[in-house]
């Protein structure tokens, strides 16, 4: 017996329900994307592998999916490297491309190559799947869309504003409501790891400190440790690891903390701006909230850093994030393009919206009405009444078998089909159609103007 197929772990295939679900978020998202005046952009699905490494530390590096080379890949490793059995040389000289990681980094790409067709500040959104070798779990797969907005060419701050409300407005147009989007800034963490002398491990620092919510205080600090960050050094951070109060209250903390890192203090400065602004414009149904504990590991944001968090029913990772990226341009050689985008999980959203029955009845709406066949005449005179239904932006149907009358109607209600269209000789004689309701049984009999009228 053959073996059952399979995919790979980490990917999915969707439904038509499912599909059709997630069109719902694509298209909210999308629609505040241009109301925000973001213009659409796609790029490959794979890049050439030096594009994307080391743009997102080791443990990102690790996540990449590479791409064997084409034809003999072995060739052009020597017998002597391929007995030392070392992968990641080997690696190297059998694969020079690789999926993409994220959306960031291609459009980083983008941007430098077509610098001279680009008017900025250039606002771009892109929605296309990416994927990363991660460990599967709930919320958490191999392959899965993310939908991205970024504006490069402009430092200013109001950029970072317009992104928190971005985000507010999405969560809203999707009902979602009790988001808390989370705010720190690398300056800060910068600021944190001069003060406790570990200037040269910031990114050890940072990846270390990200894992707070999922491994916890004594866990990370034992990982600082392993990285080489003094005991002394950990000591000092006590205080961030039991911040807590309002946005203004662990500011006036932050302060004392940083007061002698002027890195540190231009970090409270921009957080204080955005703050300000996002009180006196106000928010729909997000809530803004400093944590300085929020690091993300990815080591090319240099200004504010976003984490967006479900509400708190729902047991969810973060549903997005980003941040500011002055120099992420430059590893490709455009230098002084400073950078600010924001991420939606669309499969995560997906999950949230999903658990907390948000998505709206009509989502998943297929056709209107099926028309029954009970032969090739009838069958023809229902095709001329389905296309002008589907001119009047009707979603009709004919059955293409003439099978037996219970089958077909077993395949409406299989279907969730709400109307059935009888049309036998009585009804083609009298130019009528037989119009049944699946749920309430009720037949009722109409003209073609009728009929469409009732479903225009």
């Amino acid at each position: 017996m053959a073996q059952k197929p399979s995919i790979p772990k980490g990917t999915r295939d969707f439904t038509p329900e499912q599909v059709a679900k997630r069109n719902y978020i694509f298209n909210t998202i999308q629609k505040q994307f241009e109301l925000y005046g973001f213009q659409p952009i796609e790029t490959p699905s794979f890049e050439n592998s030096d594009t994307l490494m080391g743009k997102y530390g080791d443990e990102g590096d690790r996540l990449i999916f590479k791409i064997l080379n084409s034809g003999d890949f072995l060739n052009k490793v020597d017998d002597k490297l391929y007995s030392k059995k070392d992968s990641n040389a080997i690696t190297s000289k059998i694969s020079e491309k690789a999926l993409r990681y994220d959306l960031t980094v291609p459009f980083a790409r983008y941007v430098v190559q077509h610098q001279n067709e680009i008017e900025f500040p250039f606002k771009r959104y892109q929605i296309q799947p990416v994927w990363r070798a991660d460990r599967p779990q709930k919320g958490r797969f191999r392959e899965f869309y993310q939908c991205d907005a970024d504006v490069v060419g402009s430092n200013s701050l109001w950029q970072e504003v317009e992104f928190i409300q971005l985000y507010d407005a999405v969560f809203t147009a999707l009902k979602l409501e009790g988001v808390t989007i989370k705010i720190n800034n690398r300056k800060i963490l910068s600021g944190i790891a001069e003060v406790i002398g570990a200037s040269d491990k910031l990114i050890d620092f940072t990846v270390a400190l990200d894992k707070l919510d999922k491994i916890g205080e004594e866990k990370v600090k034992e990982e600082m440790l392993e990285k080489g960050i003094s005991k002394k050094g950990i000591e000092k951070l006590q205080p961030l690891f039991t911040l807590s109060g309002s946005f203004n209250s662990q500011v006036v903390q932050l302060k004392s903390i940083l007061n002698s890192s002027e890195e540190g203090k231009k970090g409270i400065e921009e957080l204080e701006f955005i703050d300000k602004a996002i009180s006196e414009l106000g928010l729909q149904t997000a809530t803004l909230k400093l944590d300085v504990t929020l690091a993300r590991g990815l080591n090319y944001y240099t200004g504010a850093i976003f984490e967006v968090s479900a509400p708190e029913q729902v047991q969810m990772g973060s549903i997005g994030g980003g941040g500011r990226y002055d120099d992420l341009t430059g590893i490709f050689g455009l230098k002084d393009v400073s950078g600010v985008g924001i991420s939606f999980g669309l499969d995560r959203i997906y999950l949230v919206l999903d658990e907390l029955n948000l998505f709206p009845e009509t989502v998943t709406k297929n056709i209107d009405l099926l028309f029954i066949n009970f032969g090739d005449k009838e069958g023809l005179f229902s095709l001329k009444a389905i296309k002008q239904l589907r001119l009047n932006g009707v979603n009709a149907e004919l059955y293409p078998d003439a099978a037996k009358m219970k089958k077909q109607m077993n395949h409406a209600n299989k279907r969730n089909i709400p109307f059935i269209v009888l049309v036998g000789e009585k009804e083609m004689e009298t130019e009528s159609y037989t119009l049944k309701n699946m749920v309430s049984g009720e037949q009722v009999k109409l003209s073609l103007t009728e009929l469409i009228s009732k479903f225009e």
